[in-house]
């Protein structure tokens, strides 16, 4: 396999039962150049291996996060991933370069239909509104935002929106890889 361009962090606590998540991460495992690391399947007991997950990082250019949205946040053990991994000295703060300028992709899913995420409605503000936590996580560290890969109301959603949802997120990575590494588009 080539060298890893594209980092996928899979986060799903129960893949068995994911019909998106699961397909999403099957078309990124297709792409040469792209490594899906299941966090659920290598973590069971959720004790990280630091050096292992930094040396991982340290090798791709775009980091994607994805997983379904676990009560306005990411499933338990990628956020104990990001407090183990992501730490002062390595992924942010005075001469932490390690992720500066790598990329950071959110890919994931909600159970509710974007229309739940307004004012007056059962989330009582939209979807956007709970993104600051992952967009200030990849300025800490150095990381460029791209916009978020987002599929509401994934539970009900037909065959035709998730198979319309994983060919946009494989045509995105793709765009990514087609592009000379210096000159990765930012948001490709």
């Amino acid at each position: 396999m080539p060298d890893t361009r594209i980092l996928v962090l899979y986060a799903h606590p129960a893949p068995h039962r994911s019909r998106i998540n699961r397909r999403l991460a099957e078309a990124a495992r297709a792409l040469d150049g792209v490594l899906v690391h299941d966090l659920y399947e290598t973590y069971p007991d959720f004790y990280i291996d630091v050096p292992r997950e930094q040396a991982l990082l340290a090798q791709a250019e775009l980091v994607v996060f994805l997983h379904p949205i676990r009560w306005y946040s990411m499933p338990s053990l990628l956020k104990e991933w990001v407090d183990s991994v992501l730490v002062a000295g390595w992924a942010y703060g005075p001469g932490a370069t390690a992720l500066r300028g790598k990329g950071y992709l959110l890919a994931v899913t909600t159970g509710s239909p974007e229309d739940a995420y307004q004012a007056g409605e059962r989330h009582g503000r939209p979807f956007e509104a709970y993104l600051p936590p992952f967009e200030q996580t990849a300025l800490l560290c150095g990381m460029d935002w791209w916009p978020p890969h987002i599929l509401h109301g994934a539970h009900g959603a037909d065959d035709a929106a998730v198979a319309a949802h994983v060919a946009a997120f494989r045509a995105r990575l793709e765009a990514f890889l087609l592009t000379p590494a210096k000159e990765a588009v930012h948001g490709a």
